[in-house]
């Protein structure tokens, strides 16, 4: 590791910090709008089902797969055999919705994802915006919906996707005079990597026009996979990533791509923090999970540590949608103008609510407060 880097362990105690954002920005002038996301928006699925029901489609009690030809009744067969739950899913939407409910001022989140107008689609949309985001979704009737059965067994759950209509997201829905406009009003941007299976070009749009007008953007490399296999088009992101999430799977594949020669956690995301940017208004801020280890943050070639909340195993419920929900909360406090301590306290906040229910369910009012979550 480099003799000039500072590693920095966080204390407990609570001190006034500059705003990440390099600005004392509060909401209140300027809220509705103020974050725009985009990705592959997905219905969530969730029943208890038989282990016979896995059987017949040849799932395992925990696991992850994409939908093939096999699973094409899978979905209609759960709502007409089980007792469903609806919850709206995929990862840049789950982080938009937290962001949107730790915000707590209606439609201060807007996001961008392709669905079909059909029943899943529907339920999706009406969620969507029950929970105060504002949905600018593109429609496509080639495809239903994309959906994820979420088939629960016990404490296992075996999770089955179908894309479906979300692989049909073209740049030119962004070029619609409505959804430019809410491109103009937001002040911060998020995606994750999982739209560049689909629509690499609407992600290059919305990271260019961010970089352009001098907006922070926000970015998650999502998944050890997308790193491996779509880094080219990663790599043409990177240059207007102000904020870069990742988790240590990630980070490293990212690493053994780029063929560094660096195992260690803290250098890998040194050196992604290093990479060129675009704009030289601002650091590239690189933020790395580790699971129950602490967060390592790096900024203006600073490392810094955050231990996460503990949390016994018994009361784990899933962790799917954990980073997802780091990453809503992390931007909760961002577009509020707050410090890097109270924007991981969100983070933490949100993730530990999450991983105690199954799939991103978030209730009406959220109980957190900067000051409710030490480290």
């Amino acid at each position: 590791m480099s003799e000039n880097c500072d590693v920095r362990r966080v204390r407990t105690e609570r001190t006034r910090h500059d705003s990440v954002g390099g600005e004392d920005h509060v909401m209140g002038g300027h809220v509705e709008g103020i974050l725009f996301g985009l990705g592959n928006p997905l219905l969530d699925i969730m029943a208890v089902v038989t282990e016979e029901f896995l059987k017949k489609y040849g799932l395992k009690p925990n696991d992850a797969i994409i939908a093939t030809d096999r699973h094409k009744d899978l979905f209609k067969e759960m709502v007409a055999q089980f007792n469903v739950e609806y919850v709206p899913g995929g990862a840049s939407l789950n982080s938009i919705r937290i962001a949107q409910w730790l915000i707590g001022v209606p439609n201060a989140t807007t996001y961008i994802g392709c669905i079909n107008k059909d029943e899943f689609g529907t339920v999706l949309e009406s969620k969507v915006m029950a929970e105060g985001v504002r949905g600018a979704f593109q429609y496509d009737h080639t495809e239903p919906t994309g959906t994820c059965a979420v088939c629960l067994t016990g404490q296992n759950r075996s999770l089955v996707a179908y894309l479906g209509a979300a692989k049909h997201l073209k740049a030119d829905h962004l070029k619609i005079p409505e959804n430019r406009r809410l491109m103009e009003s937001a002040h911060y941007f998020y995606m994750s990597s999982f739209p560049l299976t689909v629509s690499p070009a609407s992600v290059l749009d919305v990271a260019k026009f961010a970089s352009d007008n001098d907006r922070m953007l926000a970015y998650n490399l999502s998944a050890p996979f997308l790193c491996r296999e779509y880094h080219s088009a990663m790599m043409s992101i990177m240059p207007y990533v102000d904020i870069l999430f990742g988790n240590e799977d990630e980070a490293k594949v990212f690493s053994e791509v780029e063929h560094w020669d660096a195992k260690d956690l803290r250098e890998i995301a040194l050196m992604i923090a290093r990479l060129p940017k675009a704009s030289g208004k601002r650091g590239r801020m690189v933020i790395c999970t580790q699971g129950a280890n602490p967060t390592l943050v790096i900024k203006e070639g600073v490392i810094s540590e955050y231990p996460v909340i503990p949390i016994r195993k018994e009361d784990i419920v899933d962790t799917n949608g954990a980073g997802d929900a780091f990453v809503g909360g992390f931007l909760s406090q961002l577009v509020q103008g707050g410090s890097i301590e109270d924007c991981i306290r969100a983070a933490n906040y949100a993730a530990n609510y999450i991983i105690q229910q199954s799939g991103c369910q978030i209730p009406d009012k959220p109980n957190f407060s900067p000051e409710s979550v030490g480290f």
